[in-house]
C-alpha cells in the first residue's frame, strides 16, 4: 500500500495582484523593475543584481536605462570603474519603490473581497453568487430604440 499526496487545499495558494504601470511617454514600472531595484539598492551593482535575480547583466542594465529614460529624474546612479564602480538608488528611486509598494498595497486593501471570490472560484464545489439581473429570468423584450417605440 503506497501513501499518495493530497492535492494542497485552494485557501493555501496565495492569491496575489501584480501591478503593470504603463505610463503616457511609453514607460512602464512593473514587479521585475522593483525586484531589479530592489537588488540594486542591497547589492550596489548592476552586475551583482544580474547574477542576484539570474538574468543577464544586459538585460538589466537596459532596464535601468529604461527606468532612468522614463522619468526626468534618474532612478539609478552608476559609478564606472574598477575599483570602487557600482550602482545605487537616487532619493527618487528609493521613492519609486516606496510609491509602488503603496499601490500595491491600495490595490490589495481595496481588491480583497473580489480576490477573496477569485479565489474562492479556484475551488472545484464553487458556486458563483448570481446578481438579481444576471439570474432573472429574462422573458422580457429588449429594448426597442426610438424609432420602434412610436
Amino acid at each position: 500500500m503506497t501513501a499518495t499526496a493530497k492535492p494542497e487545499p485552494v485557501e493555501a495558494l496565495a492569491t496575489t495582484v501584480e501591478l503593470r504601470v504603463g505610463f503616457a511617454n511609453g514607460g512602464r514600472l512593473d514587479p521585475e523593475d522593483i525586484a531589479l531595484l530592489e537588488t540594486i539598492r542591497r547589492v550596489r551593482s548592476i552586475l551583482g543584481a544580474s547574477r542576484a535575480v539570474g538574468s543577464s547583466y544586459r538585460k538589466c542594465w537596459l532596464m535601468v536605462d529604461a527606468l532612468n529614460h522614463t522619468f526626468e529624474t534618474p532612478v539609478v546612479e552608476t559609478f564606472p570603474g574598477r575599483r570602487g564602480g557600482g550602482a545605487e538608488l537616487t532619493a527618487f528611486g528609493e521613492r519609486l519603490i516606496a510609491l509602488y509598494r503603496s499601490l500595491e498595497r491600495q490595490a490589495r486593501k481595496s481588491g480583497a473581497r473580489t480576490l477573496e471570490e477569485l479565489t474562492a472560484a479556484l475551488d472545484p464545489d464553487f458556486s458563483p453568487r448570481a446578481s438579481g439581473a444576471a439570474s432573472a429570468d429574462r422573458t422580457d423584450e429588449p429594448p426597442r430604440s426610438r424609432s420602434q417605440r412610436t
